[in-house]
């Protein structure tokens, strides 16, 4: 008795101190699991899981940005070492113009730091350009090019800064050079591109992309064009420069060459700096036809970029949307419905309901059915019971109705974000354009007003005439700081207004040639039918005109009076004949059916491919073997190849998918009793099920409709063939040849011409 009283206090305390260790224990759980959930400093490096981001500017614009402007800040550097950076301008007591001021030497610590920093600017590009072909990796080459930038851009500050306050020019009988200039512009471009370059790291180190450029071939083709470019701009500005001055010109220094290069180039030509040799007239022959295709090239390569990169992120998210908004308007069952309309009762009178709704499956909101149980939706955009695989208690033509409203609703939204796509370039072409006129003309009002004393409607009219490449001459910048800025300028300016002009020939352009064409159509040559297309178009006004019509013609035979046949005659009997004949041929189901057939292979609609999907469900294929089928709707697809971004109609889609549908594993295995469906095979429901709004659809797969059914229809070929080898293999014959029945004599040549 009193070793059991002894016992309970023991396991009293045992108990308690358990209770205390799992507390503690629950307690220590919480805080690890609270502190994991923090996000701390030196746990923000994530490692890319092959996840979509919203940083594809810095995953893709930034290296372009970056490897454009780089060979352009290195140019620019070239310009600030070779050029010295102070001039006189007063000579023998008269005031000369900045383009025949004498230079004079710089100090020597200006002259070797300026050579510094051009050195780490061209091992800066040299890094980046390794990066781009994958010689070194990204996390070695990337930070090595920002460190040499930042170092190059922090030389060059320090120089300047230390010339304008230590060494300045005395005014107003000195001044500074292009070279000084240019050095402010190279400093400017090599910090912004290693700026940009730790933003694109930061996405990386957070996870958001790989540790390479995501770029395409014409994006790397852009970079090498305009690294080639601003070598060809660099090497006829040395070269121009050194033969003139040779020939005595001493006003062609290097900076001055580089200008004429420019204008040259880019075809726009002020007169204000000529070639004044035989030699160097003759140089410009294949120098200009080499810079002018060149910056072609460039200009084609940067036009293909910017729109692929628009197509993928801009214009695909707005495809996305567009699909959204169109799924939360179609309903799924009658309470729905009904709620809709509840919801849509107190909006009527405010605003009208400008999309009908889409008979068709999609994530509405939770709603209880009268047995009180919710309906559940789990997907975005989810998959709908189609009407080519799917069992449903619905009939066949109403589900394949169904389907083409969706099917035309994913239509309507391809052909709205093809028109966004062209305006939406159009938009950013003009606003980029509208400032580079503008601020441009600002600079220029205010470095050329002491040499050409501009207005800013003269600034506006000179950068106009530059951006157009018309050239007259009567103005051109004067001043050192303003020939500067132009070629910077223009280099960027011109192939912008390049793009501009094909993003007008898309839109203005193309929309004023249609509607040319359309008042030709019924002007000037008239269009066969086009009169009563434009009624179709416009419901009321064709019915306005039948009623008047109407109306007309009961005038006529009220003012005619009414003509009585005489039954006796030879032209009443013939045409009682002919009637007879007409209805006895109607209702002939031989001839009847004959026309209907005729009818149907010429215009297939909804009603017949419904009524074949219900005839055959079960049956095997009729017309020709399912091989042939197969292997002549292959041939059909592959000449579709040929054309650009092939579109399909609903019912060729639905014939083509009833084929697929055909060589379903199930289906295969029943038919031919193979039983060789494996797990892979069991889900490969996507391969003739789809959502036509949905993520699966094939209009969003980013590869033609033609490449799409290619793919399904090679594997349906592949998955047959496979089904008769395991078939032979089970020396099922018999089904084999039942698969292969002929229904009618056609060979195979005249099935592909019909």
């Amino acid at each position: 008795m009193m070793a059991h009283e002894q016992e309970e206090p023991e396991q009293a305390n045992d108990l308690r101190q358990h209770t205390s260790r799992s507390e503690k224990e629950k307690r220590k759980e919480h805080k690890s699991l609270k502190n994991s959930k923090r996000k701390r400093w030196w746990n923000v490096w994530k490692k890319w899981e092959g996840q979509d981001s919203d940083w594809w500017f810095a995953s893709t614009g930034i290296p372009l940005l970056a490897a454009t402007l780089g060979p352009l800040a290195n140019v620019s550097s070239i310009a600030a070492l070779v050029t010295p950076w102070r001039q006189q301008n007063i000579i023998d007591g008269v005031r000369v113009s900045d383009f025949e001021g004498v230079p004079f030497g710089d100090p020597r610590w200006c002259y070797w730091i300026n050579v510094a920093s051009l050195i780490c600017g061209f091992l800066g590009n040299l890094f980046l350009l390794l990066n781009f072909t994958q010689r070194i990796r990204y996390i070695i080459a990337l930070p090595v090019t920002v460190v040499l930038w930042y170092l190059s851009s922090a030389f060059l500050i320090a120089i300047t800064i230390c010339m304008n306050t230590y060494q300045p020019p005395i005014r107003p009988e000195q001044g500074y050079t292009q070279g000084f200039w240019y050095a402010i512009a190279a400093a400017a471009f090599y910090t912004i591109c290693s700026m940009i370059l730790m933003v694109n790291m930061l996405g990386f180190f957070l996870g958001h992309y790989p540790e390479n450029f995501a770029l395409s071939d014409s994006q790397r083709t852009l970079i090498l064009q305009t690294m080639a470019f601003f070598i060809w701009l660099g090497g006829g500005a040395a070269i121009f420069a050194k033969l003139e001055q040779d020939a005595g010109e001493d006003s062609w220094r290097f900076a001055d060459a580089l200008y004429f290069c420019d204008a040259t180039i880019l075809t726009v030509g002020f007169g204000d700096l000529v070639p004044t040799t035989d030699v160097t007239r003759g140089i410009v022959f294949p120098y200009s036809v080499g810079g002018t295709i060149t910056l072609a090239l460039i200009v084609s390569s940067l036009y293909t970029a910017v729109r692929e990169l628009g197509d993928e992120k801009i214009v695909q998210k707005h495809v996305d949307r567009m699909r959204e908004r169109v799924a939360e308007r179609t309903v799924t069952n009658s309470f729905d419905l009904r709620h809709r309309e509840r919801e849509a009762h107190h909006l009527i009178r405010k605003r009208k309901l400008g999309f009908p709704r889409i008979s068709a499956p999609t994530e509405p909101r939770p709603l209880r059915t009268l047995v009180g149980e919710p309906v559940q939706h789990t997907s975005t955009i989810p998959r709908v019971a189609h009407a080519f695989g799917i069992a449903s208690s619905k009939p066949k033509i109403m589900l394949l109705k169904e389907e083409k409203d969706r099917f035309e609703a994913m239509r309507k939204i391809q052909a709205d974000s093809q028109k966004f796509k062209r305006w939406m370039a159009l938009f950013w072409s003009v606003t980029t354009f509208s400032i580079l006129w503008c601020v441009g003309a600002v600079v220029f009002w205010v470095t050329e007003e002491e040499t050409l004393n501009l207005t800013y409607f003269q600034s506006l009219y000179f950068c106009y005439v530059s951006l157009l490449t018309i050239g007259y001459g009567d103005l051109a910048p004067r001043s050192n700081s303003g020939r500067c800025f132009f070629v910077i300028w223009s280099l960027i300016a011109v192939p912008t207004m390049t793009i501009l002009v094909s993003d007008l020939g898309d839109t203005v352009v193309a929309n004023f040639k249609r509607w040319s064409d359309e008042l030709a159509d019924f002007t000037v040559l008239p269009k066969a039918g086009i009169w009563r297309s434009f009624l179709n178009k416009h419901p009321w006004l064709l019915r306005w005109l039948q009623r008047w019509t109407e109306y007309r013609a009961r005038k006529k035979r009220l003012i005619r009076g009414f003509s009585i046949a005489d039954p006796r005659s030879e032209d009443s009997s013939a045409t009682s004949s002919d009637l007879q004949n007409r209805e006895d041929i109607l209702n002939d189901p031989e001839h009847r059916e004959e026309a209907t057939d005729l009818e149907l292979t010429r215009h297939p609609t909804v009603l017949a491919l419904g009524n074949e999907a219900e005839t055959d469900i079960t049956n095997p294929p009729t017309r020709a073997s399912l091989t042939r089928r197969l292997a002549l709707s292959i041939h059909k697809v592959s000449l579709d190849l040929k054309t650009d971004k092939k579109r399909y109609t609903y019912e060729e889609w639905v014939e083509f998918t009833q084929l697929i549908r055909l060589t379903s594993p199930e289906r295969l295995d029943r038919d031919l009793g193979s039983g060789a469906t494996t797990f892979d095979e069991e889900n490969e429901e996507g391969l003739v099920n789809w959502d036509w709004i949905g993520d699966d659809s094939p209009m969003v797969s980013g590869i033609s409709e033609s490449e799409w059914l290619m793919k399904r229809l090679i594997e349906s070929l592949v998955r047959l063939e496979r089904r008769k080898e395991v078939a032979r293999g089970n020396s099922n014959i018999e089904a084999i040849r039942e698969m292969e029945t002929e229904y009618c004599g056609r060979d195979g040549l005249d099935e592909l011409q019909s």
